[in-house]
């Protein structure tokens, strides 16, 4: 693994896609996050969501609706086709709505770049609220396995109730997933409870507080608790034992967190200049703590008023940040000037001309352009989003996927999408027919994107149609050339052939699983 192409304190103004594929694989230990949840509201606030969603409305506003006609791209719809993932989208589109699908659309293409970012043995904490977590949670599961699913965290942040017809709404989770089993994980615990304080003793002298405990040891143990005055007598002569609240630990942090939301008078909200959907810094620091170690790389892509950043500031980590929002220069800074003594020990503290502490601005690095950042890919055949889908490509081939290419074309050419010469076929490019024989078999996705060589993934094209596709282009992408260079015959019949070209292979399937495994002659007076 070569060393990051990035340096600590790096903030990134832009699309977090671009910016995400050209970090270095496997060079972020831990992503802490806060995307947007699909709401279908305005926010009066400045943007953390698509730049194609975004409207200025007197100091900035974003709108969390989504569209499937507008927001989603085909480039996301050609990397997740034929995957999981895309089942997945389609459940959700046919269950919930084409909105849904489209955010997910949105959120999937991220999220397995986030998982290439992670080094072996980090973390992401997706977090998301009942809009769509339990959405989000099966594209989680697409992407970092089942199996790597550690913790539904439950965080409750309480605040006034309106009373309506259901109860109120308290809560937002945090999907907590590993890349791998090897993960980073340090407990945390509740502090001690205050009962343990009201009822405590001070020894005189030190003044450390104790609580008294049952004894539960014997022998050479026993006789050093003795030795140091760790133990007493009680006024029924009973032996017990001294237990320092300052050695104590509280109980083991669960799955559910409390921690109060921001109020409009806290202070760390005005030091984030009023954000409407700003985090509590307690929330983000215990993430961090738990899940990284200190000089560890943690990255918010959606990092908004930088909560996150601030976090990790504060628990002597490193840190980068993504967001389309065009002040996330101004407000990082605006809010690490005014933590003031709370960075103390950080490193990028310096003494201001009364010698008090101060963070030093300078040590911010600002991209506003995917150019500015090194592309270690660059001279590959594959960049790192096509090598990030390979997983859902590389599964075992059945019977089915192997038949040989002469077979494909033989197929193709006389399933449904026939023309009416019978040695003829339609072209999926443009919609012309052509001799069968004569036609070339291509691949609908691209195989540089990961296209799989099967049936499933194959097509007919005339001569033209595959000298225009080449290798760089989908089929969609072949009829957007086509259209524009005036070579598209009869679209509808392309698309129509495309459709065709997909049933097929579930022919196909169905027929050799009916003949037991065995590929069986083909019946061109069915065709």
């Amino acid at each position: 693994m070569s060393s990051p192409n990035f340096v600590n304190r790096t903030l990134f103004q832009g699309d977090n896609l671009k910016y995400l594929r050209l970090l270095e694989s496997e060079s972020v230990n831990l992503i802490a996050t806060d995307p947007p949840f699909n709401k279908g509201r305005d926010f009066h606030a400045t943007s953390t969501t698509p730049s194609s969603l975004q409207e200025s409305k007197g100091g900035g506003s974003f709108i969390d609706r989504w569209s499937w006609d507008d927001n989603v791209q085909q480039v996301w719809l050609d990397e997740l086709e034929d995957t999981n993932l895309m089942t997945a989208i389609r459940g959700v589109r046919d269950t919930h709505s084409n909105a849904m699908g489209a955010y997910l659309c949105y959120m999937a293409v991220r999220l397995l770049e986030m998982k290439r970012v992670l080094k072996n043995n980090g973390s992401i904490y997706l977090h998301c609220d009942l809009t769509a977590s339990h959405y989000l949670k099966m594209i989680m599961d697409a992407v970092f396995g089942w199996d790597n699913f550690r913790n539904e965290i439950v965080w409750y942040y309480g605040g006034p109730a309106k009373l309506t017809d259901r109860f109120p709404r308290k809560h937002d989770v945090l999907l907590f997933y590993s890349k791998s089993k090897d993960v980073t994980f340090n407990h945390i615990y509740d502090d001690i409870p205050q009962y343990l304080y009201d009822r405590a003793r001070k020894d005189p002298g030190t003044n450390r507080l104790w609580v008294d405990q049952r004894l539960g040891v014997t022998g050479e143990t026993l006789e050093k608790l003795r030795a140091e005055n760790r133990t007493f007598i009680t006024k029924t002569g009973k032996e017990r034992r001294k237990q320092y609240l300052d050695e104590m630990n509280g109980k083991p942090t669960n799955s559910v967190w409390s921690i109060p939301i921001l109020n409009s008078q806290s202070k760390e909200r005005k030091d984030a200049k009023g954000y409407p959907t700003q985090k509590p810094l307690a929330l983000y620091k215990r993430i961090i703590e738990a899940s990284s170690n200190p000089g560890d790389v943690v990255l918010d892509p959606f990092c908004g008023c930088a909560t996150t950043l601030i976090a990790a500031e504060v628990t002597g980590r490193d840190w980068i940040g993504i967001d389309l929002w065009d002040e996330v220069y101004d407000t990082v800074e605006y809010r690490l000037v005014n933590m003031g003594t709370d960075l103390e020990g950080s490193s990028g503290l310096v003494k201001d001309k009364d010698m008090l502490p101060m963070f030093d601005l300078a040590k911010i690095t600002k991209i506003t352009d995917p150019s500015q950042v090194k592309n270690p890919y660059e001279g590959e055949p594959e960049s790192p989003y096509q090598e990030s889908i390979k997983r859902y490509k590389d599964a075992p081939k059945e019977t089915w996927q192997k038949i040989p290419k002469p077979r494909m074309v033989e197929e193709l050419a006389y399933n449904e999408q026939k023309a009416k010469n019978k040695d003829e076929a339609y072209c999926g490019g443009c919609g012309r027919s052509v001799y069968y024989k004569f036609m070339h078999l291509d691949h609908i996705n691209p195989k540089a994107d990961g296209g799989a060589n099967d049936l499933s993934n194959r097509i007919l094209l005339c001569p033209p149609c595959n000298n225009h596709k080449r290798d760089h282009r989908t089929i969609r992408g072949l009829w957007d050339y086509n259209k524009r260079n005036d070579w598209m015959y009869d679209e509808p019949l392309a698309r129509a052939v495309r459709e065709k070209a997909k049933q097929c292979s579930l022919r196909v399937k169905n027929d050799i699983e009916k003949n037991m495994g065995k590929l069986p002659p083909l019946n061109k007076g069915n065709a």
